[in-house]
Formats: C-alpha cells, sequence, structure tokens
C-alpha cells in the first residue's frame, strides 16, 4: 500500500506559526508521520490497481470460460461421433441376430410341418389298423 504524503516541513511551519516553539513543533511532525507510516492506508492509486487487477482476472476467467466451453462442444462432439458409431454396430449386430432366429425359425417351422405330416400320417394308419381289426371281422 501506499503511503499518505505528509509534508512535515509545512506542518512544522504552521504549527510555528501559530506560536508553537520549533522543538514542540518538530516532535509533532515527527510523530503525526511515524503515526501515518505505521498505518496501513491504501491511496486511490493503491485502490485502482486492486480494480486493474481484478478486471485482469475477470477477463481470464472468461477467457478459461470460452475455452472451456470450446472444449466441452469437442468432447460432446467426439461423444455424440462414438455412440452413434456404437448404436451403428449394435444394430448391426441385432440385425444379424435377427437374420440367425428368422433362418431357424424357418427350418424349425419345417420340421413342424413335417412332423405334422408324420403324425397325420400314423394316426390314419393307426386308424386304419383299427378299423381294419373291429370293423371288418364284423363284417
Amino acid at each position: 500500500m501506499g503511503q499518505v504524503a505528509f509534508d512535515t516541513l509545512k506542518f512544522v511551519e504552521t504549527l510555528e506559526k501559530e506560536g508553537l516553539p520549533k522543538n514542540q513543533a518538530k516532535a509533532i511532525s515527527l510523530a503525526v508521520r511515524e503515526s501515518h507510516e505505521a498505518v496501513d492506508v491504501a491511496t486511490k492509486a493503491d485502490i485502482a490497481d486492486v480494480k486493474r487487477d481484478i478486471a485482469d482476472v475477470r477477463k481470464e476467467i472468461a477467457d478459461v470460460r470460452k475455452d472451456l466451453s470450446a472444449e466441452i462442444a469437442d468432447v460432446r462432439k467426439d461423444l455424440s461421433a462414438e455412440m452413434n458409431l456404437r448404436f451403428e454396430r449394435v444394430d448391426a449386430q441385432i440385425s444379424d441376430v435377427r437374420k440367425d432366429l428368422q433362418l431357424e425359425m424357418s427350418s424349425i417351422r419345417a420340421e413342424q410341418k413335417l412332423i405334422r405330416w408324420m403324425l397325420g400320417a400314423g394316426i390314419l394308419g393307426i386308424l386304419s389298423l383299427v378299423v381294419k381289426a373291429f370293423l371288418i371281422p364284423a363284417l
């Protein structure tokens, strides 16, 4: 912090004009000067320096915010691209699984048709044997 301007000579002269002896005027002047030196008072220049420092810090913070915003936007773009790529891969895998399931289901359906025909033929064979065994001897 800066010191308060204090003109000791002028102060001594003022006290002497009012009738104080020179020794007392000098002693009072020294005491006042020492009290000013002991007090840490901010001057207008000190305050202006602090305000400039604050303005500089605010500008730096604004610059950092801009940089961070740009970096965040880049990360969002990268993440979005990565997620889209992964979604496309998952969709392709799901499509492959779906095709495999459809092929498997079509073979199962074909087997079911064959089993139905075989069961139908078997049931007809059994019915024909039952008819032959019970109805034909009675005729």
